[in-house]
């Protein structure tokens, strides 16, 4: 079975979109944009595992810049081809290796969180700061469980030895993948960010939820 991230969302990107067309979505997507467009509001803000560049359009309307990048080409290609802001550029870029050019005072993650090693989260996170200004906004995105949805618990396929969880997905190609994707809680959320951030707010729509905070100055390591 296929557990390789990069090439599952390579095949994914022409269908990717349609996750956004679920009618039952369509007020936590309104929720979701109102905030992160208040959240940016003339921020020079770098996104990570842009996608399909969803996000990117909303968040281009009120801040000043967007720096958007991903791991995957055909997402990348995808995304170009549908925003023409001159505020937002493009970089294909693996965000564990990825090397900024300067810091910037926003960093959006939308439906990244959930797709990250357990193992790896803390070295990830202290990462986020090597990119960011004291005081910068920080903003994450990401699913709730929801029974008799896409994202029940029921649906957890396995769960390894550090407690990450995966799900099965089948592609309309009917390629399949086990795929990885955590549901942490309130709790682990505020305790994980605590270590390069303050002013850590949890905001549970129904569907998804939404972490906000601002990094710390270099002295409150």
């Amino acid at each position: 079975m296929n557990t390789d991230l990069i090439s599952y969302y390579h095949d994914r990107a022409k269908e990717y979109d349609k996750v956004y067309l679920n009618p039952a979505e369509q007020t936590d997507l309104q929720t979701a944009t109102q905030l992160f467009q208040t959240l940016f509001y003339q921020k020079m803000v770098l996104e990570i595992a842009c996608g399909t560049a969803y996000w990117t359009d909303r968040i281009a309307k009120t801040a000043a810049a967007v720096d958007a990048i991903d791991a995957n080409k055909q997402m990348i290609e995808i995304a170009k081809g549908k925003i023409g802001a001159d505020n937002v550029v493009f970089h294909v870029a693996d965000m564990y290796a990825f090397v900024p050019e300067k810091r910037y005072d926003g960093l959006f993650g939308g439906f990244i969180w959930s797709h990250i090693p357990l193992q790896d989260l803390d070295q990830f996170i202290d990462t986020l700061q090597n990119w960011l200004m004291p005081d910068s906004i920080l903003v994450f995105i990401d699913s709730n469980y929801v029974e008799n949805t896409y994202h029940d618990k029921k649906n957890i396929a396995q769960t390894d030895e550090y407690g990450n969880t995966y799900q099965m997905r089948m592609l309309e190609s009917g390629e399949s993948y086990l795929v990885l994707k955590n549901f942490p809680t309130r709790d682990f959320l505020l305790q994980k960010l605590s270590r390069i951030a303050t002013e850590i707010e949890c905001i549970d729509l129904t569907h998804y939820w939404i972490l906000s905070a601002k990094t710390k100055a270099a002295r409150d390591k």
